[in-house]
């Protein structure tokens, strides 16, 4: 889970990118990178940390263009702590290219080994960002034809790019001189989206991210989702191309972005997160009441922030109290993109305070949006029963993650899953709660997808089944392993 954006304007682009960037702050919290274009010139900058932190006067007047792109990291892929693993990265040829990129590829070890000994390109990293902005040249390069860079040529080479790459993948490029390329896996697995604005007698400027709310906030109207398997290029003076460029493209978007990942102000395939999330908790409120005995509950309330609409809608359901009883420090990050469960369990009483007075002597179902590694969850009934509950109901909007998650959210390995090879009972044995429900799958796809276009979610962690190909026991096993090593 990354954050990207890929600005083409009619004056200098950096700031904006910025800004955009700190709206995306939720999605990455490890490093981040913005590259800017002065004609053929490519500028860039890149840091460890946040977004508020990276970059200092100096850093942004360096920033120089009217193109350019940026990217928030969360370390999904190689080392969190390198800075040569930031994006965005860059290569020389053709043009000089600089990428970011949201996603995981699963077939690293083939283009690895393609890249090295059929293309005769080096790897400085082990991030599959590097893999993709390689692979993109080498296609570009043998699509170019004459002097000037054509749209189709652009297009074929992604068109080979899409027979050759495996996994997740939402990118944005900057070519220099040229213009701006962005593109979708073919099952649109990661998001993507495109605005646009005008502005006066300069012409249209245009903007791709990953969350509607970065358009809305720059005044951007929406034009739509990037379209699964598609290419748009846009050239340094507003021109906008497009192609579908995969054979078979099938939109199946993250289910987890909903769950989770997305702030609740933004709308992705045509879906609102925040009423997705309102549905999830209608359908999670008639779950708790088949399994839960009626009268043990007094009140309902939400871990903030991602609960809190499901949250309400459970309360509102099954007729209860509903109460704000945790206090959330927003100066401590998302403790489930903290590298490392220590860190995590340190991080969760830093980050929530249980007010006692909400608690005392009460039947309390708590709501979070979603049990990964099950130590926030440990921690939060803890605390709630030290400030004086009466039982703890402990319910996730989500069904239990029992498989590895391989498209870009650190999932990677079954031994840190709390539901990975147990039983409900056991789970809530496990976490120390007196009751535990979680959401059904069906109940999930259903909440998620009604009244929109899509009509399959990536729903892989709760279910096992992956939609893209070579991810199979043996490359899971691979994974664990390099992730535990």
């Amino acid at each position: 889970m990354c954050g990207i954006v890929g600005i083409v304007s009619s004056g200098p682009v950096a700031q904006q990118i910025y800004d955009s960037l700190g709206l995306l702050q939720h999605r990455g919290q490890d490093s981040t990178g913005i590259a800017t274009a002065d004609g053929s010139t490519i500028h860039m900058h890149k840091a460890r940390g946040q977004v508020r932190e990276a970059y200092r006067t100096r850093d942004m007047r360096a920033l120089l263009g009217t193109t350019g792109l940026g990217h928030v990291r969360y370390t999904t892929r190689g080392d969190a702590k390198k800075e040569q693993e930031s994006q965005p990265f860059y290569v020389n040829a053709p043009y000089g290219i600089v990428l970011v990129h949201n996603g995981n590829l699963t077939n690293v070890r083939e283009l690895t080994e393609e890249l090295f000994t059929r293309d005769r390109r080096h790897l400085n990293t082990s991030s599959d960002t590097e893999l993709l902005v390689n692979v993109l040249a080498n296609e570009l390069q043998a699509q170019v034809r004459g002097a000037s860079l054509d749209p189709d040529q652009v297009f074929d080479a992604i068109e080979t790019l899409h027979q050759r790459v495996e996994g997740s993948y939402a990118c944005i490029a900057l070519i220099g001189g040229e213009g701006l390329l962005a593109f979708r896996d073919p099952f649109g697995i990661r998001p993507l989206i495109l605005g646009k604005r005008s502005e006066g007698l300069v012409g249209t400027e245009w903007i791709v991210a990953s969350e509607s709310l970065v358009l809305e906030n720059s005044d951007y109207e929406i034009v739509r989702d990037v379209r699964p398997g598609e290419a748009i290029f846009i050239t340094r003076s507003g021109e906008l191309y497009s192609r579908q460029c995969a054979a078979n493209p099938r939109l199946i978007p993250c289910s987890f972005e909903y769950v989770y990942l997305a702030r609740p102000d933004s709308i992705m395939n045509g879906i609102s997160v925040y009423e997705a999330r309102l549905r999830l908790g209608d359908r999670l409120a008639d779950t708790i009441a088949r399994h839960t005995p009626s009268g043990d509950i007094d009140v309902v309330m939400p871990i903030p922030d991602s609960a809190r609409p499901a949250a309400m809608q459970v309360a509102r359901r099954l007729g209860l109290e509903y109460r704000e009883g945790f206090y959330k420090n927003r100066y401590v990050g998302r403790t489930f993109i903290m590298p490392g469960q220590e860190q995590r369990r340190r991080s969760v009483k830093q980050k929530l305070n249980a007010m006692g007075s909400e608690f005392k002597g009460k039947n309390v179902l708590i709501v979070d949006d979603s049990i990964v590694r099950g130590t926030t969850s440990r921690e939060i009934i803890e605390m709630t029963r030290s400030v004086g509950a009466n039982s703890v109901t402990f319910t996730s909007a989500a069904p239990p993650v029992r498989y590895p998650h391989v498209y870009g959210i650190n999932m990677p390995s079954r031994q840190e899953l709390v539901a990975a090879g147990r039983t409900i009972p056991e789970i809530n044995r496990e976490l120390g709660s007196d009751h535990l429900v979680y959401q059904e799958v069906a109940d999930m796809e259903a909440a998620i997808i009604e009244g929109s276009d899509v009509t399959a979610l990536e729903m892989s962690c709760f279910t096992g089944d992956y939609v893209t190909g070579r991810v199979t026991e043996e490359y899971l096993s691979w994974v664990e392993a390099n992730q535990l090593s």
